[in-house]
């Protein structure tokens, strides 16, 4: 019989254990979101499922189409997708809006209902820059000179997101880069500097700066002091949400079923709560193992890939993925303030999803084109 030679190549090739462990969360998404629409009226409108869904599978057919192109390729190509990327940034500026549930200005509307967020394309397209100046300059990383360079790299694109004063997206930035610094070999005394600097910086900024705004401090004071009955109105959705996970108890009340708690925009950042809901502590327990499975599949083919290019790019895809996760749950479980960072993959939003499967096509990239030879 006739075998496609291509075709058995991309089966060997592809890592179908990561993209089996997004297309399981991204199936968990769309089905929670369309029954959350169903039994729980927070969704009121169905296109919400739909754009998930078609978000969800584009996303997956990006991630291998992504796959199959050479990553080096996408690196040298960085001044193009940056240069667009920034574009889309400043246009925010001019025509950006801010959806229900959120502050900032940070999307742009697109025929048929639509909406991007320039800030997500920005992070993909940062890690490819980042991951190839690393690489340029791993040699020469503990220069002064070069150290100042790319701290420039990093500094560009963060600099637009700060613009549009989006906290968790800028911690998300801080932690991608800082994570491939540190996996490039900086020096341990500048780490140490930086940290000690941080240390200094952060009552400053706190007091005598507004560069964290006044509602920013109070979701972080109402965690601190959650009696005072000035921060009641803050913690609304997160002791919604903390009953909503508790309330799902060992099994869950399943998904498609009446007597959901009623937690403020369950689709958005606190879908944690209402998959933790529906499938009980045994559930979820599972949903984060399957999280953890791809998370560290990213760390796997870094470690495998043969040139630190690709390294760097798995480093920061793991970087993104793992600190959303972190931030998200936590958020939900109430150990973290809410700063508006979403749950890769779950939550609702096509840029998100989207982008987080350009991420997972860069790794896939990696994975295909440049492993190391196991003998």
């Amino acid at each position: 019989m006739y075998k496609n030679p291509w075709f058995k190549e991309f089966l060997d090739q592809t890592d179908f254990v990561l993209l089996g462990m997004c297309a399981t969360c991204s199936a968990i998404s769309v089905y929670s979101i369309y029954s959350i629409y169903m039994t729980m009226n927070a969704v009121d409108k169905v296109s919400t499922v739909i754009v998930q869904m078609i978000a969800s599978i584009l996303g997956i057919f990006v991630a291998v189409m992504l796959s199959i192109i050479d990553y080096r390729e996408l690196c040298d190509w960085y001044k193009v997708h940056m240069t667009l990327c920034i574009g889309l940034m400043i246009l925010t500026a001019f025509i950006g809006f801010a959806p229900p549930g959120t502050t900032n200005k940070a999307w742009i509307a697109l025929p048929g209902g639509l909406t991007i967020q320039p800030s997500e394309l920005l992070k993909i397209s940062m890690i490819i820059t980042l991951a190839h100046f690393l690489d340029k300059y791993k040699d020469r990383i503990n220069e002064i000179n070069i150290i100042l360079k790319l701290g420039f790299v990093a500094a560009v694109p963060f600099a637009f997101v700060a613009f549009q004063r989006d906290g968790g997206t800028m911690l998300v930035y801080m932690f991608i880069i800082a994570s491939m610094f540190f996996s490039a070999g900086i020096s341990w005394k500048l780490i140490i500097a930086l940290l000690g600097a941080a240390i200094i910086g952060t009552p400053i900024i706190w007091f005598f700066t507004d560069v964290i705004g006044e509602y920013q401090k109070n979701r972080i004071l109402a965690l601190i002091f959650p009696d005072d009955p000035a921060y009641k109105s803050i913690l609304v959705q997160q002791n919604a949400g903390k009953v909503s996970i508790g309330s799902g108890q060992l099994f869950g009340k399943g998904f498609m079923t009446e007597g959901h708690n009623n937690v403020p925009l369950p689709q958005n950042d606190f879908m944690f709560s209402f998959v933790a809901e529906s499938v009980g502590f045994i559930g979820i327990l599972a949903v984060i193992a399957v999280i953890l499975i791809m998370c560290f599949r990213i760390l796997f083919i870094a470690n495998r890939s043969s040139d630190m290019q690709g390294s760097f790019i798995c480093v920061g895809v793991f970087a993104m993925l793992i600190f959303q996760n972190i931030i998200n749950i936590g958020m939900n479980l109430s150990v973290l303030p809410v700063i508006g960072i979403t749950w890769p993959l779950f939550s609702a939003g096509g840029t998100s999803v989207l982008a987080t499967y350009c991420a997972i096509g860069m790794a896939l990239s990696v994975a295909r084109h440049n492993k190391k030879n196991l003998f």
